[in-house]
């Protein structure tokens, strides 16, 4: 009896889908698309991807106003890049969510 509850349960685990790591490629960043392999290919709608793996600039754009003189001067008139984010290419870590409707991208996967 206790063996049949046992391979319910186990069952019931296997059939809802539980959570997996897998790897997947960005094939596309606008719109977001994540090919896990040749067959299946993750649109945006079914990723969750956190700010980390996003684009971060910042303008430090600024203006100097000359010692002794009513004029000014322009200070790092460019954005810098802190975060390049996700690129086509990227081999990324996937966490699919129990049930398998959505994947959480964990982190970007390098090799040496």
């Amino acid at each position: 009896m206790l063996d049949i509850i046992k391979k319910a349960a186990i069952d019931a685990m296997h059939a809802s889908n539980p959570m997996a790591v897998q790897i997947g490629t960005i094939v596309s960043i606008s719109p977001l698309e994540v090919s896990l392999d040749q067959r299946l290919t993750l649109p945006e709608a079914f990723l969750i991807v956190p700010e980390s793996l996003t684009r971060y600039e910042i303008d430090l754009s600024h203006v100097h106003k000359l010692s002794g003189s009513p004029d000014t001067e322009k200070a790092l008139t460019n954005k810098i890049v802190i975060r390049e984010g996700l690129a086509v290419g990227d081999a990324v870590i996937l966490l699919r969510v129990q049930g398998g409707q959505k994947y959480v991208v964990i982190d970007k996967a390098v090799s040496e």
